[in-house]
């Protein structure tokens, strides 16, 4: 089966567990929500699947994409796949962004780096600007981070993730520092966006109302692991886990998303949980 495939994942911090061997698929296209509270295990999963946790980090198990071996991968070979094979957006775009760099050079990089010879396509990256919804995108281009606002670095973040049309987007937490107003924009944008580049996506939060935005299929994460797993609205009617029906009794969530895309992922739910 084509897509991201994890395999009994297992992270450790000097001796002590953290993630503690979870396993899932998810196939070309399909949204899947990671949820889960504070320390549960989520952004250690997700920088995993990156290839970004430090040396201190003891990882087991498997990672595969598109049938690729991850975890035994040279960081100059995972290097390549980042923003290639797979992009991210972080919470804080003002820490992964560059200050001293203006905005427009730090996409075109992004699209220089894993498509050679191709770093004066300014208007490709004015381009790009413009699809996220970044207003007067040349001027834009031209800006420093901080002359942006939260929602605008946000969507720089957007652009630099998604300007090599990856095929896996890891979203850790994208609109946890936005407010309400400007969270709805940019949760459109990115749904605009996947459904156009047809990119698979993991939304890592803790907030059961913005998966149900953006995701058709949930896993529940508790204390490192992943206690239940399902398409979305299955979950969200019917909960099995304590911890899940703990997360929606305190979600907003006025009515489940209609309408969702459920392609076929007859191995999505493959095995038990714990």
């Amino acid at each position: 089966m084509k897509g991201l495939k994890v395999d009994n994942l297992q992270v450790s911090f000097r001796g002590r567990r953290v993630v503690k061997g979870i396993s899932c698929e998810i196939p070309p296209g399909a949204r899947v929500g990671l949820i889960g509270e504070s320390g549960s295990g989520k952004s250690v999963t997700a920088l995993a699947l990156m290839g970004l946790l430090g040396e201190g980090a003891k990882i087991s198990g498997s990672v595969s994409l598109e049938g690729q071996e991850l975890l035994s991968l040279t960081d100059r070979q995972m290097a390549r796949l980042r923003g290639a094979k797979i992009g991210m957006i972080f919470q804080e775009p003002m820490t992964a962004l560059d200050p001293t760099m203006r905005v427009g050079k730090q996409v075109a990089e992004v699209l220089a780096l894993h498509q050679g010879g191709r770093r004066g396509k300014r208007q490709e990256v004015i381009k790009m600007l413009e699809r996220v919804g970044l207003p007067a995108p040349e001027q834009s281009a031209s800006a420093f981070p901080h002359q942006l606002s939260g929602g605008q670095r946000q969507r720089v973040m957007m652009a630099m993730a998604l300007i090599n049309a990856p095929q896996l987007l890891i979203c850790d937490e994208p609109t946890t520092a936005l407010d309400v107003t400007v969270q709805a924009k940019v949760l459109r944008l990115l749904d605009k966006e996947l459904t156009e580049t047809a990119s698979a996506c993991l939304f890592i939060s803790h907030d059961l109302a913005v998966v149900n935005q953006i995701c058709d299929y949930l896993l529940v994460m508790y204390q490192g692991q992943i206690v239940e797993r399902g398409p979305l609205r299955q979950v969200l009617a019917q909960p099995k886990h304590p911890y899940t029906r703990g997360l929606l009794a305190t979600a907003d969530i006025a009515a489940v998303k209609p309408g969702a895309r459920l392609p076929v992922l007859s191995d999505f739910f493959r095995g038990s949980d714990e």
